[in-house]
């Protein structure tokens, strides 16, 4: 292991969310995914209908599922573990400021939940419901997980996002300034973006004041999706190397700082069409880490500190 890496790794080659959760909770700390019931504003009409053209029918929330039933499946492996509930799929800010705290509320109710995590987009963040989410953050844990997926105009409309730059960059600002962490999504290999696209989106995001956390998501392309009914074909990457390749490039350009919370994306093997080998999560992960320690690089190496 490499003497010259920053406090902030804890000793490893990224900063794992699962490491900086055990360290703030003091214990294995697991996210529990959670279906609100909520829609998007690109989906129900009010700004287009569809969905992003890579998300399935179900908001990308085929993992979702009842707490119980969840804790009850994790409690052998992790008996002692602490739980985040995660509002995961579709928009989970979309809806009046009144459903949305009874929603949250609802759930931090059970002594079980530590936090919340919610998933939504940067043009659902309206004053009220930035309110609440500064009135949940002074009393729980909580982070707040904004869809972006590219930095690249031309890519945002070809995937049906329906928001533009400065409606994330207005939301970043928005969070700083309550002080509620913001997790970026990126997706890799989206239609017509280039490697060196890709890094532009990467570079953009990390250099984000603030920014708590990033999620570096593989492109699958899923039963049900707008995208595999245009283009059934569509394979973001050709093989497994050429993805870890390029996630170790984006690693080094990220503050050692921001917590990684995904440097892949695997989807159920029933939806699943492309890329063939993303379900061997566990292979893609260890081969990330080999590639790391080969050439003796790190998160955060060619950051723009």
């Amino acid at each position: 292991m490499s003497k010259n890496l920053p406090p902030e790794l804890r000793g490893k080659r990224f900063n794992s969310i699962s490491d900086y959760l055990k360290e703030e909770f003091g214990k294995k700390t697991i996210k529990l995914a959670i279906d609100g019931g909520f829609t998007c504003p690109n989906r129900d009409g009010s700004k287009g209908s569809g969905g992003c053209t890579f998300c399935s029918d179900t908001g990308s929330g085929e993992f979702s599922s009842d707490i119980d039933d969840q804790i009850r499946l994790l409690s052998d492996k992790w008996p002692d573990a602490a739980y985040l509930a995660y509002f995961q799929n579709h928009t989970n800010t979309y809806a009046p400021v009144e459903e949305l705290r009874e929603k949250y509320y609802s759930i931090l109710k059970d002594p079980r939940i530590k936090g919340l995590v919610i998933g939504t987009r940067p043009d659902c963040l309206g004053d009220e419901v930035l309110d609440l989410l500064s009135e949940i953050n002074s009393t729980h844990f909580m982070w707040v997980e904004l869809g972006l997926q590219t930095i690249h105009e031309k890519t945002a409309e070809k995937i049906n996002r329906c928001y533009g730059l400065d409606e994330f960059d207005e939301a970043m600002n928005k969070l700083r300034s309550r002080g509620i962490r913001a997790v970026v999504h990126l997706i890799l290999g989206l239609p017509g973006e280039s490697h060196e696209m890709m890094l532009e989106s990467v570079k953009y995001v990390a250099s984000k004041p603030g920014l708590f956390g990033m999620k570096l998501h593989l492109m699958n392309l899923v039963k049900g999706s707008v995208l595999a009914a245009i283009d059934p074909g569509y394979v973001s990457f050709p093989d497994i190397q050429t993805y870890v390749e390029l996630v170790v490039e984006c690693l080094e350009l990220i503050p050692p700082s921001v917590t990684i919370h995904r440097l892949t994306g695997d989807a159920p093997r029933e939806i699943l069409i492309s890329p063939v080998w993303s379900f061997n999560k566990r292979t893609i992960l260890n081969s990330i880490n080999e590639r790391l320690n080969l050439l003796d690089t790190w998160q955060g190496k060619k950051a723009e500190l």
